[in-house]
Protein backbone atom coordinates (compact mmCIF):
# COMPACT_ATOMS: atom_id res chain seq x y z
CA UNK A 1 0.00 0.00 0.00
CA UNK A 2 1.24 3.85 -1.01
CA UNK A 3 2.52 6.01 1.50
CA UNK A 4 -0.59 7.63 3.51
CA UNK A 5 -2.68 5.51 1.91
CA UNK A 6 -5.47 3.70 4.42
CA UNK A 7 -8.92 2.16 3.71
CA UNK A 8 -12.39 4.22 4.22
CA UNK A 9 -15.57 2.85 5.07
CA UNK A 10 -17.81 3.13 2.48
CA UNK A 11 -21.40 3.82 4.97
CA UNK A 12 -24.97 4.61 4.21
CA UNK A 13 -27.34 7.18 5.05
CA UNK A 14 -30.20 9.00 3.63
CA UNK A 15 -31.54 12.80 3.50
CA UNK A 16 -28.05 14.44 3.47
CA UNK A 17 -26.19 13.37 0.64
CA UNK A 18 -23.45 12.85 3.29
CA UNK A 19 -22.16 14.50 5.98
CA UNK A 20 -21.61 17.93 3.90
CA UNK A 21 -25.37 18.03 3.90
CA UNK A 22 -25.22 21.71 5.12
CA UNK A 23 -23.04 23.10 3.07
CA UNK A 24 -25.22 22.16 0.39
CA UNK A 25 -27.98 24.20 2.12
CA UNK A 26 -25.55 26.90 2.53
CA UNK A 27 -24.36 26.80 -1.12
CA UNK A 28 -27.66 26.98 -2.46
CA UNK A 29 -28.14 30.82 -1.72
CA UNK A 30 -25.35 31.71 -4.27
CA UNK A 31 -27.64 31.11 -7.40
CA UNK A 32 -30.30 32.89 -5.79
CA UNK A 33 -28.07 36.07 -5.31
CA UNK A 34 -27.07 35.96 -9.18
CA UNK A 35 -28.30 38.88 -11.00
CA UNK A 36 -30.68 38.21 -13.84
CA UNK A 37 -30.36 39.49 -16.95
CA UNK A 38 -30.64 38.67 -20.86
CA UNK A 39 -28.00 35.70 -19.64
CA UNK A 40 -31.55 33.93 -18.70
CA UNK A 41 -33.95 33.18 -21.73
CA UNK A 42 -37.68 34.25 -21.15
CA UNK A 43 -37.15 36.23 -17.62
CA UNK A 44 -39.10 39.53 -17.90
CA UNK A 45 -37.19 42.35 -19.44
CA UNK A 46 -37.84 44.66 -16.54
CA UNK A 47 -36.41 42.14 -13.87
CA UNK A 48 -32.90 42.98 -15.34
CA UNK A 49 -30.97 44.01 -12.15
CA UNK A 50 -32.54 41.70 -9.44
CA UNK A 51 -31.12 39.23 -7.90
CA UNK A 52 -33.03 35.61 -8.67
CA UNK A 53 -34.22 35.61 -5.56
CA UNK A 54 -35.92 38.91 -4.99
CA UNK A 55 -37.11 37.88 -8.23
CA UNK A 56 -38.81 34.83 -7.10
CA UNK A 57 -39.75 36.47 -3.97
CA UNK A 58 -42.27 38.68 -6.19
CA UNK A 59 -43.90 35.27 -7.48
CA UNK A 60 -45.31 36.65 -10.78
CA UNK A 61 -47.52 34.96 -13.18
CA UNK A 62 -45.90 33.27 -15.91
CA UNK A 63 -48.40 35.13 -18.36
CA UNK A 64 -49.23 38.19 -16.61
CA UNK A 65 -46.00 38.69 -14.89
CA UNK A 66 -43.71 40.30 -17.85
CA UNK A 67 -42.27 36.76 -18.97
CA UNK A 68 -41.61 36.47 -22.71
CA UNK A 69 -41.62 33.42 -25.05
CA UNK A 70 -40.16 30.63 -25.52
CA UNK A 71 -40.05 30.28 -21.92
CA UNK A 72 -39.75 26.68 -20.38
CA UNK A 73 -42.03 25.80 -16.83
CA UNK A 74 -41.70 23.29 -14.73
CA UNK A 75 -44.97 22.15 -12.60
CA UNK A 76 -43.83 22.72 -8.98
CA UNK A 77 -46.75 20.01 -8.24
CA UNK A 78 -45.53 17.45 -10.34
CA UNK A 79 -42.27 17.78 -9.38
CA UNK A 80 -43.12 17.48 -5.58
CA UNK A 81 -45.53 14.11 -6.64
CA UNK A 82 -42.99 12.85 -8.38
CA UNK A 83 -40.19 13.31 -5.27
CA UNK A 84 -42.61 11.71 -3.08
CA UNK A 85 -43.75 8.61 -5.22
CA UNK A 86 -39.78 7.67 -5.73
CA UNK A 87 -39.10 8.18 -2.15
CA UNK A 88 -42.03 5.97 -1.65
CA UNK A 89 -40.45 3.27 -4.04
CA UNK A 90 -37.37 2.69 -2.77
CA UNK A 91 -38.21 2.15 0.95
CA UNK A 92 -40.82 -0.23 0.39
CA UNK A 93 -38.67 -2.25 -2.09
CA UNK A 94 -35.24 -1.78 0.36
CA UNK A 95 -33.23 0.28 -2.35
CA UNK A 96 -31.05 2.70 -1.41
CA UNK A 97 -31.16 5.50 -4.52
CA UNK A 98 -28.64 7.71 -5.89
CA UNK A 99 -30.90 9.53 -8.98
CA UNK A 100 -29.37 10.37 -11.61
CA UNK A 101 -28.24 14.24 -11.75
CA UNK A 102 -27.24 14.54 -15.27
CA UNK A 103 -30.72 14.89 -16.08
CA UNK A 104 -31.31 18.07 -14.60
CA UNK A 105 -28.20 19.22 -13.08
CA UNK A 106 -29.67 21.65 -10.85
CA UNK A 107 -28.47 21.66 -7.32
CA UNK A 108 -31.66 22.77 -5.70
CA UNK A 109 -33.24 19.96 -7.52
CA UNK A 110 -30.59 17.50 -6.19
CA UNK A 111 -31.17 18.97 -2.17
CA UNK A 112 -34.94 17.70 -2.33
CA UNK A 113 -33.79 14.67 -3.77
CA UNK A 114 -31.53 14.45 -0.49
CA UNK A 115 -34.35 15.57 1.64
CA UNK A 116 -36.70 12.79 0.10
CA UNK A 117 -34.07 10.10 1.39
CA UNK A 118 -31.63 9.76 -1.66
CA UNK A 119 -28.10 8.34 -0.26
CA UNK A 120 -26.46 10.53 -2.80
CA UNK A 121 -26.23 11.79 -6.63
CA UNK A 122 -25.13 10.22 -9.41
CA UNK A 123 -23.48 12.09 -12.00
CA UNK A 124 -21.93 11.01 -15.72
CA UNK A 125 -18.48 13.08 -16.28
CA UNK A 126 -15.88 14.73 -14.27
CA UNK A 127 -17.97 18.28 -14.89
CA UNK A 128 -20.98 16.76 -12.98
CA UNK A 129 -18.91 15.71 -10.26
CA UNK A 130 -17.39 19.23 -9.70
CA UNK A 131 -20.56 20.94 -9.20
CA UNK A 132 -22.03 18.44 -7.21
CA UNK A 133 -18.95 19.00 -4.78
CA UNK A 134 -18.88 22.66 -5.31
CA UNK A 135 -22.48 22.22 -3.70
CA UNK A 136 -21.13 20.19 -0.89
CA UNK A 137 -22.86 16.86 -2.40
CA UNK A 138 -21.01 14.33 0.29
CA UNK A 139 -22.06 11.09 -1.70
CA UNK A 140 -21.17 10.81 -5.48
CA UNK A 141 -21.32 7.77 -8.03
CA UNK A 142 -19.89 8.35 -11.19
CA UNK A 143 -21.77 6.03 -13.66
CA UNK A 144 -18.74 6.20 -15.99
CA UNK A 145 -15.29 5.31 -16.49
CA UNK A 146 -12.57 7.68 -15.34
CA UNK A 147 -9.17 7.94 -17.00
CA UNK A 148 -8.76 11.49 -17.02
CA UNK A 149 -5.14 12.26 -15.16
CA UNK A 150 -6.69 15.99 -14.25
CA UNK A 151 -9.85 15.09 -13.42
CA UNK A 152 -8.25 12.28 -10.82
CA UNK A 153 -5.99 13.97 -9.71
CA UNK A 154 -8.42 16.56 -8.52
CA UNK A 155 -10.28 14.17 -7.59
CA UNK A 156 -7.51 13.01 -5.36
CA UNK A 157 -8.33 16.58 -3.67
CA UNK A 158 -11.46 16.22 -2.83
CA UNK A 159 -10.71 12.99 -1.08
CA UNK A 160 -8.14 14.48 0.90
CA UNK A 161 -9.65 17.48 1.73
CA UNK A 162 -12.67 16.09 3.45
CA UNK A 163 -12.68 12.57 4.98
CA UNK A 164 -16.43 12.40 4.72
CA UNK A 165 -16.47 12.53 0.87
CA UNK A 166 -17.91 9.24 -0.55
CA UNK A 167 -17.04 8.47 -3.97
CA UNK A 168 -17.52 5.22 -6.43
CA UNK A 169 -17.01 4.87 -10.07
CA UNK A 170 -16.97 2.25 -12.86
CA UNK A 171 -14.22 0.55 -14.45
CA UNK A 172 -14.30 -1.84 -17.14
CA UNK A 173 -10.43 -2.43 -17.86
CA UNK A 174 -6.92 -3.25 -17.03
CA UNK A 175 -6.07 -0.49 -19.28
CA UNK A 176 -8.01 2.02 -17.52
CA UNK A 177 -7.33 0.66 -13.81
CA UNK A 178 -3.74 1.53 -15.12
CA UNK A 179 -4.46 5.05 -15.82
CA UNK A 180 -6.17 5.14 -12.91
CA UNK A 181 -3.68 3.65 -10.72
CA UNK A 182 -0.92 5.89 -12.74
CA UNK A 183 -2.68 9.19 -12.12
CA UNK A 184 -3.44 8.58 -8.13
CA UNK A 185 -0.15 7.64 -7.47
CA UNK A 186 1.47 10.59 -8.53
CA UNK A 187 -1.23 12.63 -6.77
CA UNK A 188 -0.33 10.47 -3.70
CA UNK A 189 -4.37 10.59 -1.89
CA UNK A 190 -4.25 9.67 1.66
CA UNK A 191 -7.17 7.12 0.80
CA UNK A 192 -7.76 4.71 -2.34
CA UNK A 193 -10.91 5.61 -4.63
CA UNK A 194 -13.63 3.25 -4.40
CA UNK A 195 -14.71 1.31 -8.19
CA UNK A 196 -17.44 -0.91 -9.09
CA UNK A 197 -16.78 -3.42 -12.03
CA UNK A 198 -19.10 -2.44 -15.09
CA UNK A 199 -20.72 -5.10 -16.53
CA UNK A 200 -21.34 -4.51 -19.98
CA UNK A 201 -24.92 -5.52 -20.99
CA UNK A 202 -24.48 -7.69 -23.73
CA UNK A 203 -22.93 -7.29 -27.33
CA UNK A 204 -23.16 -4.56 -28.92
CA UNK A 205 -23.72 -2.55 -25.48
CA UNK A 206 -22.46 0.61 -24.60
CA UNK A 207 -19.80 0.32 -22.13
CA UNK A 208 -19.05 -2.31 -19.91
CA UNK A 209 -17.11 -5.85 -19.46
CA UNK A 210 -18.23 -8.63 -21.61
CA UNK A 211 -17.38 -11.54 -19.56
CA UNK A 212 -17.38 -12.74 -16.27
CA UNK A 213 -13.77 -13.76 -17.25
CA UNK A 214 -12.59 -10.26 -18.26
CA UNK A 215 -14.27 -9.15 -15.00
CA UNK A 216 -12.27 -11.08 -12.76
CA UNK A 217 -9.23 -10.15 -14.77
CA UNK A 218 -10.28 -6.32 -14.27
CA UNK A 219 -11.28 -6.90 -10.44
CA UNK A 220 -7.77 -8.90 -10.19
CA UNK A 221 -5.84 -5.46 -11.68
CA UNK A 222 -7.95 -3.35 -9.19
CA UNK A 223 -6.37 -6.15 -6.13
CA UNK A 224 -3.32 -5.18 -7.57
CA UNK A 225 -3.28 -0.85 -6.85
CA UNK A 226 -3.12 0.31 -3.95
CA UNK A 227 -4.76 3.26 -5.06
CA UNK A 228 -7.97 1.90 -5.67
CA UNK A 229 -10.51 -0.21 -3.87
CA UNK A 230 -13.37 -2.78 -5.30
CA UNK A 231 -16.65 -1.82 -3.56
CA UNK A 232 -18.93 -3.91 -5.93
CA UNK A 233 -20.42 -4.31 -9.42
CA UNK A 234 -22.58 -2.11 -11.33
CA UNK A 235 -23.92 -1.67 -14.65
CA UNK A 236 -27.07 0.16 -16.56
CA UNK A 237 -29.46 -2.23 -17.95
CA UNK A 238 -30.80 0.06 -20.00
CA UNK A 239 -28.30 -0.81 -22.62
CA UNK A 240 -29.48 -4.37 -23.13
CA UNK A 241 -30.18 -5.07 -26.98
CA UNK A 242 -33.57 -5.45 -27.64
CA UNK A 243 -34.48 -4.96 -24.42
CA UNK A 244 -37.80 -6.82 -22.76
CA UNK A 245 -38.37 -7.74 -19.13
CA UNK A 246 -36.68 -11.09 -20.00
CA UNK A 247 -33.66 -10.03 -21.49
CA UNK A 248 -33.08 -7.14 -18.67
CA UNK A 249 -33.93 -9.86 -15.96
CA UNK A 250 -31.67 -12.08 -17.21
CA UNK A 251 -29.14 -9.43 -17.13
CA UNK A 252 -29.15 -7.99 -13.90
CA UNK A 253 -29.16 -11.86 -12.47
CA UNK A 254 -25.49 -12.06 -14.33
CA UNK A 255 -25.16 -8.69 -12.62
CA UNK A 256 -26.43 -10.05 -8.75
CA UNK A 257 -24.31 -13.36 -9.66
CA UNK A 258 -21.38 -11.54 -10.44
CA UNK A 259 -21.54 -9.81 -6.91
CA UNK A 260 -22.27 -12.95 -5.29
CA UNK A 261 -18.92 -14.86 -7.51
CA UNK A 262 -16.67 -11.66 -6.36
CA UNK A 263 -17.51 -12.25 -2.65
CA UNK A 264 -17.35 -16.04 -2.71
CA UNK A 265 -13.76 -15.24 -3.68
CA UNK A 266 -12.75 -13.04 -1.82
CA UNK A 267 -12.78 -9.95 -3.62
CA UNK A 268 -14.10 -7.80 -1.53
CA UNK A 269 -11.50 -8.54 1.16
CA UNK A 270 -10.30 -4.91 1.69
CA UNK A 271 -14.22 -3.93 3.07
CA UNK A 272 -14.59 -3.95 6.60
CA UNK A 273 -17.42 -6.17 8.36
CA UNK A 274 -20.32 -3.84 8.41
CA UNK A 275 -19.20 -1.70 5.35
CA UNK A 276 -21.11 -2.21 2.21
CA UNK A 277 -20.92 -4.00 -1.27
CA UNK A 278 -22.01 -1.61 -3.75
CA UNK A 279 -24.80 -3.42 -6.08
CA UNK A 280 -26.23 -0.54 -8.84
CA UNK A 281 -28.41 -0.28 -11.78
CA UNK A 282 -31.15 1.13 -12.54
CA UNK A 283 -32.27 3.91 -15.53
CA UNK A 284 -35.70 5.41 -15.48
CA UNK A 285 -37.23 2.74 -18.11
CA UNK A 286 -36.46 -0.66 -16.24
CA UNK A 287 -36.43 -0.16 -12.27
CA UNK A 288 -39.57 -2.25 -11.49
CA UNK A 289 -37.09 -5.06 -12.62
CA UNK A 290 -34.00 -4.21 -10.48
CA UNK A 291 -36.22 -3.55 -7.18
CA UNK A 292 -37.79 -7.48 -8.59
CA UNK A 293 -34.36 -9.38 -9.42
CA UNK A 294 -32.43 -6.99 -6.26
CA UNK A 295 -34.91 -8.22 -3.96
CA UNK A 296 -33.14 -11.64 -5.24
CA UNK A 297 -29.38 -11.16 -3.74
CA UNK A 298 -28.19 -13.53 -1.56
CA UNK A 299 -26.74 -13.41 1.66
CA UNK A 300 -23.05 -12.14 0.88
CA UNK A 301 -20.42 -11.61 3.46
CA UNK A 302 -21.02 -8.28 4.33
CA UNK A 303 -24.37 -5.43 4.34
CA UNK A 304 -25.17 -4.78 0.64
CA UNK A 305 -26.08 -1.45 -0.69
CA UNK A 306 -28.58 -2.05 -3.47
CA UNK A 307 -28.57 1.29 -5.41
CA UNK A 308 -31.09 2.62 -7.88
CA UNK A 309 -29.81 5.26 -9.99
CA UNK A 310 -32.79 6.59 -12.51
CA UNK A 311 -33.04 9.90 -12.66
CA UNK A 312 -36.11 10.92 -15.12
CA UNK A 313 -38.41 10.37 -13.06
CA UNK A 314 -38.39 13.87 -11.12
CA UNK A 315 -39.19 15.66 -14.55
CA UNK A 316 -40.97 12.57 -16.37
CA UNK A 317 -41.64 13.79 -20.04
CA UNK A 318 -45.22 13.64 -22.69
CA UNK A 319 -43.03 10.79 -24.95
CA UNK A 320 -40.34 8.32 -23.98
CA UNK A 321 -40.59 7.71 -20.39
CA UNK A 322 -44.32 8.31 -20.69
CA UNK A 323 -44.46 4.70 -22.73
CA UNK A 324 -41.64 3.25 -21.10
CA UNK A 325 -41.97 3.68 -17.21
CA UNK A 326 -42.24 0.75 -14.99
CA UNK A 327 -45.37 2.45 -13.22
CA UNK A 328 -47.15 1.21 -16.46
CA UNK A 329 -46.06 -2.03 -16.16
CA UNK A 330 -47.15 -2.06 -12.27
CA UNK A 331 -49.94 0.57 -12.18
CA UNK A 332 -50.42 -0.23 -8.53
CA UNK A 333 -47.33 1.48 -7.56
CA UNK A 334 -48.31 4.23 -8.46
CA UNK A 335 -47.86 7.37 -12.04
CA UNK A 336 -45.37 9.80 -12.41
CA UNK A 337 -46.75 13.16 -13.75
CA UNK A 338 -45.14 14.92 -16.49
CA UNK A 339 -43.92 17.99 -15.41
CA UNK A 340 -42.15 20.23 -18.39
CA UNK A 341 -44.33 22.79 -20.28
CA UNK A 342 -42.32 24.61 -22.68
CA UNK A 343 -44.33 27.88 -23.48
CA UNK A 344 -44.34 29.49 -27.09
CA UNK A 345 -45.95 31.81 -29.69
CA UNK A 346 -47.69 31.88 -32.72
CA UNK A 347 -45.89 34.25 -34.65
CA UNK A 348 -46.69 33.51 -38.33
CA UNK A 349 -49.85 31.60 -40.07
CA UNK A 350 -49.16 31.93 -43.86
CA UNK A 351 -51.73 29.32 -44.88
CA UNK A 352 -54.58 27.78 -43.18
CA UNK A 353 -53.04 24.56 -42.57
CA UNK A 354 -50.22 25.91 -41.33
CA UNK A 355 -48.69 27.75 -38.34
CA UNK A 356 -44.67 28.50 -36.65
CA UNK A 357 -44.25 28.78 -32.82
CA UNK A 358 -40.91 30.80 -32.03
CA UNK A 359 -39.47 27.75 -30.07
CA UNK A 360 -37.12 24.93 -31.83
CA UNK A 361 -34.19 23.25 -31.28
CA UNK A 362 -32.96 25.66 -28.86
CA UNK A 363 -35.44 25.39 -27.10
CA UNK A 364 -36.93 22.20 -26.92
CA UNK A 365 -35.69 18.49 -27.04
CA UNK A 366 -36.09 16.15 -29.83
CA UNK A 367 -33.50 13.75 -30.17
CA UNK A 368 -36.09 11.27 -29.23
CA UNK A 369 -39.99 12.70 -30.00
CA UNK A 370 -40.94 15.76 -31.23
CA UNK A 371 -43.22 18.17 -28.42
CA UNK A 372 -46.65 18.06 -28.26
CA UNK A 373 -48.96 20.73 -28.71
CA UNK A 374 -50.66 20.55 -25.50
CA UNK A 375 -52.76 23.39 -24.39
CA UNK A 376 -53.79 27.03 -26.07
CA UNK A 377 -53.73 30.04 -24.23
CA UNK A 378 -55.73 33.12 -26.10
CA UNK A 379 -53.72 35.90 -26.87
CA UNK A 380 -57.16 37.90 -26.52
CA UNK A 381 -58.70 36.65 -23.39
CA UNK A 382 -56.13 34.63 -21.50
CA UNK A 383 -58.30 31.58 -21.83
CA UNK A 384 -57.59 28.22 -22.12
CA UNK A 385 -58.69 25.50 -24.57
CA UNK A 386 -57.37 22.21 -25.60
CA UNK A 387 -54.81 22.14 -28.70
CA UNK A 388 -57.16 19.81 -30.74
CA UNK A 389 -56.17 19.50 -34.68
CA UNK A 390 -52.69 20.97 -33.71
CA UNK A 391 -49.70 18.97 -34.57
CA UNK A 392 -45.92 19.96 -34.01
CA UNK A 393 -44.02 18.27 -37.43
CA UNK A 394 -40.50 19.78 -36.98
CA UNK A 395 -38.10 22.32 -35.50
CA UNK A 396 -35.85 24.39 -36.95
CA UNK A 397 -33.59 26.29 -34.77
CA UNK A 398 -36.25 28.67 -33.89
CA UNK A 399 -39.52 27.82 -35.39
CA UNK A 400 -41.69 24.92 -34.48
CA UNK A 401 -43.24 23.66 -37.68
CA UNK A 402 -47.17 22.91 -36.79
CA UNK A 403 -49.88 21.38 -39.09
CA UNK A 404 -53.47 22.54 -38.28
CA UNK A 405 -56.46 20.41 -38.78
CA UNK A 406 -60.10 21.93 -40.21
CA UNK A 407 -61.40 23.78 -37.42
CA UNK A 408 -58.49 23.92 -35.11
CA UNK A 409 -58.14 27.46 -33.45
CA UNK A 410 -55.12 29.43 -33.47
CA UNK A 411 -54.02 32.85 -34.73
CA UNK A 412 -51.28 34.64 -34.07
CA UNK A 413 -50.06 36.08 -30.87
CA UNK A 414 -51.97 32.92 -29.28
CA UNK A 415 -49.47 31.06 -26.67
CA UNK A 416 -49.32 26.84 -26.79
CA UNK A 417 -47.70 25.05 -24.28
CA UNK A 418 -46.18 22.09 -25.40
CA UNK A 419 -45.39 18.47 -23.88
CA UNK A 420 -41.60 17.53 -24.35
CA UNK A 421 -39.82 14.15 -24.39
CA UNK A 422 -36.59 13.07 -22.99
CA UNK A 423 -35.81 15.44 -19.85
CA UNK A 424 -32.13 14.43 -20.32
CA UNK A 425 -31.93 17.03 -23.23
CA UNK A 426 -34.63 19.45 -22.18
CA UNK A 427 -32.61 20.80 -18.71
CA UNK A 428 -29.27 21.75 -20.65
CA UNK A 429 -31.33 24.11 -22.88
CA UNK A 430 -32.13 26.59 -20.32
CA UNK A 431 -29.89 28.02 -17.34
CA UNK A 432 -33.10 29.20 -15.58
CA UNK A 433 -36.29 27.39 -14.54
CA UNK A 434 -39.60 28.64 -13.19
CA UNK A 435 -41.30 26.24 -11.34
CA UNK A 436 -45.00 27.07 -11.54
CA UNK A 437 -47.95 26.52 -9.66
CA UNK A 438 -51.35 25.53 -11.56
CA UNK A 439 -52.70 28.73 -11.91
CA UNK A 440 -49.40 29.85 -13.63
CA UNK A 441 -47.71 31.49 -10.08
CA UNK A 442 -44.02 31.27 -9.61
CA UNK A 443 -42.41 29.95 -6.83
CA UNK A 444 -38.84 29.48 -7.56
CA UNK A 445 -36.26 29.33 -10.16
CA UNK A 446 -34.32 26.04 -10.78
CA UNK A 447 -30.73 27.24 -11.78
CA UNK A 448 -28.95 24.37 -14.38
CA UNK A 449 -25.17 23.98 -14.85
CA UNK A 450 -24.30 22.36 -17.82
Amino acid sequence: MAAGLSRSPLATGAGTGGPTGDRLAQKLDEPAAERVGPQFKGLPPDADGLTVGELAAERRNLFTGGFTTPVLALSAESVAHNLALMETYSARHGLAFAPHGKTSMSPRLFARQLAHGAWGITVAVPHQVRVCRAFGIGRIFLANELVDAAALRWLAGELDADPDFRFVCYVDSVRGVELMDAALREAAPARPVDVVVELGAGEGARTGVRTEAECAAVAEAVAAADTLRLVGVAGYEGEVPEASPERVTAWLRRLVALAAAFDADGRFAALGADEEIVVSAGGSAWFDAVAEVFAEVPELSRPVLKLLRSGAYVSHDDGHYRRLTPFNRVPEEGALRPAFRLWAQVVSRPAPDQAFLNAGKRDAAYDLDLPQAQVVRSARDGSERPATGITVTGLSDQHAWVRTEEGAELEVGDWVGLGLSHPCTSFDKWQLIPLTEADGTVTDYLRTYF
